[in-house]
């Protein structure tokens, strides 16, 4: 799978499991310390995010990295 599609694939299921956890984007940028803009970017597979960012959404969702990936 190329990397693109990773970072698309990342996204898509970001989106999943912040919605079946009831959070809105706007939310989940709060409590992971994001701007929303940036999270709607990252759902959308815009961005390739770094460790720190996988592991404060993943802080905020209360899932581990292994559930989003």
């Amino acid at each position: 799978m190329s990397a693109d599609k990773r970072v698309l694939t990342f996204g898509k299921r970001l989106r999943e499991v912040r919605k079946s956890k009831g959070l809105s984007q706007e939310k989940l940028a709060e409590l992971a310390g994001i701007d929303r803009s940036y999270m709607s970017e990252i759902e959308r597979g815009e961005y390739n995010i770094s460790l720190l960012k996988l592991y404060q959404i993943c802080d905020a969702l209360e899932v581990e990295a292994k559930d989003l990936v």
